[in-house]
Parts: structure tokens; sequence; C-alpha cells
């Protein structure tokens, strides 16, 4: 198995759709599955760090508990998963992740959205930075909204 997939969640927030994504997209190429959580935080050097620590410990647990949930439908279809938690400035933690691993073959963004229409303009949303630097593909998963079509009025 040396194909290796990343999955990117912002902010706790996870898109069903893109787990599933990832799961028959490791599945069919026998690929391990990383997890990656990533909290936005500003560390300022004039905040308290005190008041951080018990916030950080909460995400901690709270990001804990949901990554271990996520990986067991993946570890139950015998998928070898790993899982990680980054806090700070998503591009920064993003790219310190990366710095550390092995190439990934593809990356799904968790996000259940398209990438940002902010890629086309002057402030970019993080994920389109990474998006255009990218060895690999990134694959994003968006939210279906249901069409609506001119039909027959009820009798």
């Amino acid at each position: 198995m040396n194909h290796e997939v990343l999955i990117i969640f912002e902010n706790e927030q996870v898109f069903s759709g893109a787990l599933t994504y990832a799961r028959e997209y490791a599945m069919r190429t026998e690929s391990r599955v990383s997890f990656l959580m990533l909290v936005s935080m500003s560390f300022s050097t004039h905040d308290f760090m005190g008041a951080k620590r018990n916030i950080l410990q909460k995400i901690e647990a709270k990001a804990g508990r949901l990554l271990a949930e996520l990986t067991e439908t993946f570890i139950q279809k015998g998928i070898e998963t790993s899982s990680a938690l980054r806090i700070g400035d998503p591009s920064q933690e993003v790219l310190k992740f990366l710095a550390d691993r092995p190439s990934f073959q593809a990356i799904v963004w968790g996000s259940g959205e398209d990438l940002p229409a902010s890629c086309k303009k002057a402030v970019k949303h993080w994920i389109c930075d990474l998006a255009e630097n990218l060895e690999c593909p990134l694959l994003t998963v968006s939210k279906r909204s249901k069409k609506k079509y001119p039909g027959k009025k009820g009798r």
C-alpha cells in the first residue's frame, strides 16, 4: 500500500459526502488515509496563554473524539488511517503538516463546498493557494443542491 490520501477538515466541520468519497477512493486504490483537522486560532503576543490553554484543551478533546469517530468506518473496511489536529493559521498549519509527511497521491477537501469564489479575487481563501502549489490533485466534494424542475401541477 504505497498510496496516501489526505482528507482536510476545517473548524471541526465534517461533510459526510467527502468521507464517503475518500473511503471509496481509498478502497479502489488500496490507499492509506490521513485525516487532518484544522482549527483556526490566532496566537498574538498580547494574548494571555492561560485563557487559551483551557480553550485548546477543549478543542483537543472534542476534535480527538470526532477524529476517532471518523476513522472508525475506514478501519472497519480495512483501510489504514492516521489523524492529526492542527490549531493556528490554517494555511501555515497545512504546509507544516505536508512538510512532515511523505507526498500524498490525492487530497480531499472535506468542507462540502466547491473551491471558494474568492480563488478568483485578490483576497484568496487559503485552500486556493494550496491548490495552486500542489503536485497532487485537490478533490472537492460539494453538497448537491436539489434542482427544481418545472413539472405538471398537481390535480
